[in-house]
Parts: C-alpha cells; sequence; structure tokens
C-alpha cells in the first residue's frame, strides 16, 4: 500500500530529519533553555528598572551636594533649624499657627 502523502511537498519538508533538529533547537533556545527568549526579556527589564533607578538617586545625590553646600552658610544652617526642627533661640517664642484647611475635617 502506497502511502498518499509522500509525493506532497509539504510531507517531504516535514520528513526531514534536519527540519526536526532545527524545530527541536529553535524550541529549546526560545523556551527551554537558561538564557531562553523570555529570559532575556525578564532580565532586560530589570536592567532598565535599575538603570532608572540609578538616574533618579544620580539626581538625587546633586540635589543634596547643592543642598550640603547651601547648609555651610551658618544663616543658612539656622534658617534650615528653625524650619524643620522648630528651634528657637533662648528669648524668642515660637508659635505654630494652623489653619482649617490644613488639618482633615472630621465628620
Amino acid at each position: 500500500m502506497k502511502n498518499p502523502f509522500k509525493d506532497k511537498t509539504w510531507f517531504k519538508f516535514l520528513s526531514n530529519k534536519y527540519v526536526w533538529v532545527s524545530l527541536s533547537f529553535f524550541t529549546w533556545m526560545v523556551f527551554l533553555d537558561n538564557y531562553s527568549y523570555f529570559e532575556h526579556r525578564f532580565l532586560n527589564k530589570q536592567i532598565d528598572e535599575l538603570e532608572d533607578n540609578a538616574t533618579y538617586y544620580q539626581g538625587e545625590i546633586k540635589k543634596d551636594e547643592e543642598h550640603i553646600k547651601q547648609l555651610k552658610n551658618p544663616m543658612q544652617v539656622e534658617k534650615y533649624a528653625r524650619e524643620k526642627y522648630y528651634m528657637k533661640k533662648d528669648s524668642e517664642d515660637i508659635y505654630i499657627v494652623e489653619f482649617d484647611s490644613d488639618s482633615l475635617k472630621k465628620k
């Protein structure tokens, strides 16, 4: 009995052992290998996130360096201490004024 598919071109193509080896290699490299396509995508996303973090922190470092330069001036140190930590001189009184719009409204 003769196989009716033997003369078809797609059957010849799929019965070729090199095609099967190539397909299995492609499947292995894309899905199963430790360095697969999906693993590379995941690692590239992590690299992008880390590069974004590095850029953000470099900007923050520059801001902090500018802030440190400003705090080398004694007047700026005094201003910062008064605003941030509510410090005062011995002869002063500090009053903290809160407006209704500053506090949360209770129902």
